[in-house]
């Protein structure tokens, strides 16, 4: 895993743990959790579709005959 071995990912637990202290690592592992979640589910599912509303064509039909008009 990344050339990590079982020493390294000690220390940096430990460090981490320093840093953020006992209480808020559950808090940071589910933020991060939630974050992968939301990442695959926005991968998986289809783009979304365009729903701006469109002009009627009729309109833009006389439009274009009263270009052709002038």
């Amino acid at each position: 895993m990344f050339g990590l071995g079982m020493q390294e990912l000690v220390i940096i637990l430990i460090i981490v743990l320093v840093l953020f202290g006992a209480t808020r690592l559950p808090q940071i592992g589910e933020g991060i959790g939630k974050a992968i979640r939301n990442f695959k589910k926005a991968m998986s599912e289809p783009n979304e579709i365009d729903v701006t509303p469109k002009k009627p064509i009729s309109e833009d039909k006389e439009k274009k005959e009263e270009e052709k008009g002038k």
